[in-house]
């Protein structure tokens, strides 16, 4: 028979409060970006108010747990403001560095940078039915254009660089303008990571092969010849047409053809030519005009030895709640209405402080503990950038990989080697099967296409899982997959293509 009756269970289950999830909103926002909420919540809530900050007040981070072989860093506790002393220190664990049994992001574990929203109000249904209401705060698919940085980034992480090939790729495509010219002096970028103009020059050969054609050209002749090129259409007259682009803008046709020797139909058709390309290739991208990058932490060589690092004061918003405004509002509070608004305003005026606090207190443990790990690179250069991924860095300082992945979202450091995002320093690592020390990626890729290149000679061709088989015999563990990337990313064709390749050879 059907009938209802009433049952008492207990469970776990994840509330996201909305202050919770204010706060890995908080955490994940650019500089610009948080100016832009503070500037919002200062004219929403009256009991809000900035700040000025001292003078050189600048917040260090707390002393490492273990020094470094290569530099042992120094730090001092920052100071405390009034307003911080006032609140509840039980909300340290906001970002996840609590215990493993209490922290909430532990539960964040598959949840991207851009996807938060979006798995939050799923745990939320899950448990005591706790959470936001349907649609509020849910962040909508991300519908924007690609711009061309991110469009040149994706292209180089599947280029096939190694580490610090890959690094100094990402550096040039910081460089690049919005029409896609490369603005960067090869020889200052040379020097601040340390490595041959050479380099440079070789990886940025490779990046004039990045759609669209003609970008990160350093002149507008270089940008054309990168097209025609790619049209077999770049001979000696052409490259002639392009060193004198001044004589074509000046209308000056007699001179034109006699520099580049061709009558005046051959000259016509070239002009044609010409005013087929793209000599702005970077605007056919979405986006907003480039800013000026502002680093949300400074790392400067310590006179003691080692690094120090501070977070950039100038984009810290210094926020208190107004104390003396919130005993004048709540005595003149009548209906209930007014006193649960003035509640509420004093309530969220708390908790955005002490998140703003927590906010730049993980980012700069994140940092320093990032600094820490690539030192080598800020001492001796792009060569000595190591392999590092989000885990080593949660697990050093009692984080979760979402709270990290998070803390490196739009946030920049300035170094003695230029300005980079966080997530610049995290290169690839292949783990080794038997425990040991881990491989970098391009030496795998490296072994990888040594075995392809003796398929010729040995007459046997190696599917993706033999290559898999092969290396974890030499204590690489790597996944078929991963083999599959690699392999493509070298621009090898599959063990079926390379054995009809060797028949028809």
């Amino acid at each position: 028979m059907l009938g209802q009756r009433l049952d008492i269970r207990q469970g776990q289950g994840l509330v996201i409060t909305p202050q919770l999830q204010q706060a890995i909103k908080l955490l994940q926002l650019s500089s610009q970006e948080l100016d832009a909420f503070i500037e919002a919540e200062l004219e929403r809530n009256p009991l809000l108010q900035r700040e000025d900050a001292e003078p050189g007040g600048e917040i260090e981070a707390p002393a490492p747990t273990e020094s470094h072989d290569a530099a042992e860093m120094s730090f001092d506790e920052g100071r405390v403001t009034d307003a911080d002393r006032m609140l509840d220190a039980r909300s340290d664990d906001v970002y996840g560095d609590a215990s493993p049994g209490e922290r909430t992001s532990d539960r964040m574990e598959d949840v991207g940078v851009g996807e938060a929203q979006v798995g939050l109000n799923d745990w939320s249904r899950a448990g005591s039915g706790g959470g936001l209401p349907d649609g509020e705060g849910r962040e909508q698919p991300d519908s924007r254009e690609m711009t061309l940085w991110e469009h040149l980034q994706a292209q180089a992480s599947q280029a096939g660089f190694s580490s610090s090939d890959h690094a100094i790729a990402l550096t040039l495509i910081d460089s690049v303008d919005e029409g896609g010219y490369l603005r960067g002096e090869l020889a200052e970028i040379a020097d601040r990571l340390g490595v041959p103009l050479e380099r440079i020059e070789a990886v940025l050969t490779i990046c004039h092969g990045f759609e669209p054609t003609g970008v990160m050209a350093r002149s507008v002749p270089e940008c054309l010849k990168l097209q025609l090129i790619e049209r077999n259409r770049f001979d000696p007259a052409m490259d002639s047409l392009l060193a004198n682009l001044d004589l074509l803008a000046k209308r000056d046709l007699t001179a034109l053809r006699k520099a580049c020797g061709v009558d005046a139909e051959d000259m016509a058709e070239m002009i044609a030519e010409l005013k087929a390309l793209t000599p702005r290739p970077g605007a056919g991208f979405g986006g907003e005009p480039a800013q000026t990058v502002i680093p949300d932490v400074h790392v400067r060589s310590d006179p003691a030895g080692g690094w120090k690092v501070e977070l950039n004061t100038d984009t810290l918003p210094r926020l208190i709640m107004d104390k003396r405004y919130h005993g004048v509002v709540a005595a003149g509070s009548r209906s209930d209405v007014e006193k649960t608004f003035v509640a509420d305003c004093a309530a969220q005026a708390s908790w955005l402080v002490k998140s703003l606090d927590q906010r730049a207190k993980t980012i700069l443990k994140v940092s320093s503990e990032i600094v820490r790990q690539q030192d080598a690179f800020l001492a001796f250069g792009v060569e000595f950038l190591r392999p590092l991924n989000l885990k080593t860095v949660a697990d050093a300082i009692s984080m979760h990989e979402s709270t990290v992945s998070r803390v490196t979202s739009n946030k920049y450091i300035s170094t003695p080697r230029g300005v980079f995002e966080l997530k610049f320093f995290f290169t690839a690592a292949i783990q080794s099967s038997d425990g040991g020390a881990t491989h970098s990626a391009e030496a795998v890729r490296h072994r990888i296409k040594a075995m392809i290149d003796s398929e010729a000679r040995d007459g046997d061709v190696l599917s993706d899982d033999r290559i898999v088989e092969i290396l974890k015999e030499t204590g690489i563990d790597i996944a078929r997959r991963t083999v599959a990337k690699y392999r493509e990313a070298l621009r090898i064709p599959s063990s079926v293509e390379r054995k009809r390749m060797l028949k028809t050879g």
